[in-house]
Formats: structure tokens, C-alpha cells, sequence
């Protein structure tokens, strides 16, 4: 091999590095690596990049469907990550139907949470942002109908300044408006929260909430979907943590609880 072939991969380096970090600033990364938030769930940590939901960063949650009963459990799962974040968590409405005892009930208790109201989509975004901006907040959870590329651009800038943890909860008022969802977004994950039917527990008339958890969008990772049990304030992983259901975590078909899907 000559000395002119021997110096070429020395020479391409410097240009690779350069695409490399134009990439990142294109996508809104920063080049120190994102602190995360585990689920302590293996299954699902395994597929998204650093074992966790990265903070400092803007994620979708939405509901498996349009009925009240799929809307309660994305923001359920939405409490249950916030639960585990520090410091206060401010959470920006535009109906008056979250249930405050749900929160509780995945482990986040009302003396932690900031409830602002909030109309038109645009005061929605301002406040999602302003609090994003912050800094002194562990999680910002907002209701947002429609969600632009800009806009998205703009709450994940913020939360990157600040460290926070946001969570924009899609919500619609009508079926047609979820369009919306599959519209390309700067979120590093998008998730889809469907209720499956209910663990049956010993005690008649009791069962244990499941949700069918789609991870749709993960930057730089893999779209799989779990069966898991739903955010408990006293679960056996600690307050607000999912959990695989027993016949998934000991059984057989334990890897196809995270099946792989597409690369994001």
C-alpha cells in the first residue's frame, strides 16, 4: 500500500466529522450526549437510544383512539413519565376533564402539579415553550391539537436550553383532525397509547389496567410495540413505571413484547 492510499482515511475524517455535526445541527441535536429517563423496563429501554427517554428533549404522546377512554390513558401515560422527572410539573389544559386522583393514581401527586388553561392552540404553544424556557421545572406537559414542523422546532430548541422534559399530549376534537399525528414533527419520540382489556386480578370485579404501547418514532432507534401494564403510584418498579405483564416477562414470548417494526 502506498503513503498516498495510507493517508486516506486520515484525510476523509475531517470531513466526515463535519457532515456528521451538520447533521446534528440540522435535526436540533446538541453534541453532548442527552441525560435520559429510564421506564426500568428493559424491553422497551432497549430500543430507544441511551436506555430512555431523553430529557431536554420534546416528545408526542396520543391516544389509540378518539374516545375519552384511549385520550385518559395517553395522559396517563404522559403522568407517569413526568412522575419520575424533579421539581414541579406544569401541565397546560384546554378542556376541564383532567382528572386529578388519575394523576395520583400513576404517582403524581397535585402538589407537584401547575395547571394553566389555555384556549386557542397558539396560547397553548406559548406557554409550552415559555415553560420549557424556564428552567427550574422537571416536566411540561401540554395539550396540542396541531403541532408544525416550526413550532415543534421551537419546543424542542427550548427544552435543550433548559434541561426539561416536554410532552405534547395530541388531542382532538374531531376524528379528522388526527391527520394531524402523522405529519413529520421535530419530537425525538412519538408514542400511541391504545387500553387492551383489563388483568384479571383475584378480587372479583378488579382487574389491572393494559395498554398496547407503540413507539411509532424514535430518532436514531427502532419503532416497536409492547404489551405492558399500565403507570401505577405504587407499581412494582416504584411510582410511575410501566411493567410487562407476568405471562409476557416469564414467558417464551417475552421478545416479542418489543417486536421490531422500521428504523425510525
Amino acid at each position: 500500500m502506498t503513503t498516498a492510499e495510507n493517508r486516506k482515511p486520515a484525510q476523509s475524517r475531517p470531513a466526515v466529522e463535519a457532515l456528521q455535526a451538520t447533521i446534528a445541527r440540522l435535526e436540533g441535536h446538541k453534541a453532548r450526549r442527552r441525560a435520559v429517563l429510564p421506564f426500568g423496563v428493559k424491553e422497551v429501554d432497549a430500543k430507544l437510544p441511551g436506555g430512555g427517554l431523553a430529557l431536554g428533549a420534546l416528545h408526542e404522546v396520543a391516544g389509540g383512539g378518539n374516545d375519552a377512554l384511549n385520550a385518559a390513558a395517553a395522559g396517563q401515560f404522559a403522568a407517569g413519565i413526568a412522575a419520575r422527572t424533579r421539581g414541579k410539573v406544569l401541565w397546560i389544559v384546554t378542556r376541564q376533564d383532567l382528572f386529578a386522583p388519575a394523576l395520583k393514581q400513576v404517582g403524581l401527586g397535585g402538589s407537584r402539579v401547575i395547571y394553566v388553561e389555555a384556549r386557542a392552540d397558539q396560547d397553548v404553544l406559548a406557554c409550552f415553550e415559555e415553560g420549557l424556557r424556564h428552567g427550574g421545572l422537571g416536566a411540561v406537559v401540554a395539550e396540542v391539537a396541531r403541532l408544525s414542523m416550526t413550532a415543534s422546532r421551537r419546543l424542542q430548541l427550548a427544552a435543550e436550553t433548559s434541561g426539561a422534559l416536554g410532552i405534547a399530549v395530541r388531542r382532538w376534537r374531531r376524528q379528522t383532525e388526527a391527520a394531524d399525528f402523522g405529519q413529520p414533527t421535530a419530537s425525538v419520540t412519538r408514542w400511541r397509547i391504545s387500553v387492551l382489556p383489563s388483568e384479571t386480578l383475584p378480587v372479583p370485579g378488579v382487574g389491572r389496567a393494559r395498554w398496547l404501547l407503540e413507539l411509532i418514532r424514535a430518532r436514531a432507534g427502532e419503532s416497536a410495540d409492547f404489551e405492558v401494564e399500565a403507570c401505577d403510584g405504587h407499581g412494582k418498579l416504584g411510582s410511575g413505571r410501566l411493567s410487562l405483564p407476568a405471562a409476557v416477562a416469564d414467558g417464551p414470548d417475552q421478545e416479542k413484547a418489543g417486536r421490531r417494526r422500521t428504523r425510525a
